[in-house]
């Protein structure tokens, strides 16, 4: 299992912003997608943001507007942008690497996010 390196959570007011990171530490072969889920307290986990090796992006709606996906393909890593931060964006913010190819999902530990209002 390859690791994916998250970092950049914390505790932030409402209003605030945040960036998380999430590294690929290892090799992953043939790279599809690149994205953030999130998982609240008694919630399911739901995508919050993905990008494609083609640098197309795809939003929550609950998200869009407030935060951006990026990734550095020379790096290997996925940044999440989170700006005017809501308390209904706390959660445990997890980072995933999908190779359609390879048919395989990667997942990381999270990250968590917690906004105060």
């Amino acid at each position: 299992q390859v690791p994916l390196v998250e970092s950049g959570g914390g505790l932030v007011q409402a209003g605030g912003s945040l960036r998380l990171s999430c590294a690929v530490s290892g090799s992953i072969f043939s790279i599809s997608t690149m994205g953030w889920y999130r998982q609240a307290p008694g919630k399911q986990r739901e995508l919050v943001a993905d990008i494609t090796s083609g640098d197309n992006t795809n939003y929550a709606d609950s998200v869009k507007g407030r935060f951006t996906i990026s990734r550095d393909t020379a790096k290997n890593t996925v940044y999440l942008q989170m700006s005017s931060l809501k308390s209904e964006d706390t959660a445990v913010y997890y980072c995933n690497v999908y190779s359609k190819l390879a048919g395989v999902d990667y997942w990381g530990k999270g990250t968590l996010v917690t906004v105060s209002s």
